[in-house]
């Protein structure tokens, strides 16, 4: 089967589970108030399996928006049950360049593309980074969200990092 027959496949595919979950909740009557992020969780999801039926390199492009769009949504999920939206200045990247790695990772391991393995990395520990850094920086310094818990990030951080560099420093391959 080709690309182009297997791509309107997929899509169809995906869009009859959006609008079938659509019509099962018309139908029973099922109000999804507060799990509304799951509308953009399911996609996502289904985004990240097209990528399977697609297959080979074309669907690690699948596996990539499948990624950011769940991502947003567990994002949205986390701040819709603790009510701390203003997280965004620094969750945004658990969403780009996070979920972007995190897809080429992990569609790298299920299809064993080690190509797809090595260019993901770089990019998951930027986002990680870049998300822990802003995260202690907009709780620990600032105190952005106002939770008591979330100031001692800072504090906590910096003692994991200098222990991560000290021991980093100590095991680390040793030049001849």
């Amino acid at each position: 089967m080709n690309n182009d027959r297997r791509g309107a496949i997929v899509l169809g595919t995906i869009l009859i589970i959006i609008g079938g979950a659509f019509l099962v909740s018309n139908v029973v009557g099922f109000e999804l108030e507060a799990a509304w992020p799951l509308f953009i969780i399911v996609p996502g999801l289904v985004l990240f399996g097209a990528a399977f039926a697609v297959g080979g390199e074309p669907g690690s492009g699948f596996a990539v928006a499948g990624s950011i769009v769940t991502t947003v949504g567990l994002v949205l999920a986390v701040q819709e049950a603790t009510d701390l939206y203003e997280t965004w200045a620094y969750a945004w990247a658990l969403v780009a360049p996070g979920s972007v790695g995190f897809g080429l990772v992990l569609y790298g391991l299920l299809t064993r593309q080690p190509r797809l393995v090595s260019a993901g990395l770089p990019t998951l520990g930027v986002g990680l980074a870049l998300f822990l850094g802003f995260g202690l920086f907009f709780e620990g310094v600032i105190g952005l969200s106002g939770v008591p818990e979330l100031q001692n990030l800072l504090p906590v951080g910096l003692v994991v990092l200098g222990f991560v560099l000290v021991i980093g420093s100590l095991v680390g391959r040793r030049s001849s």
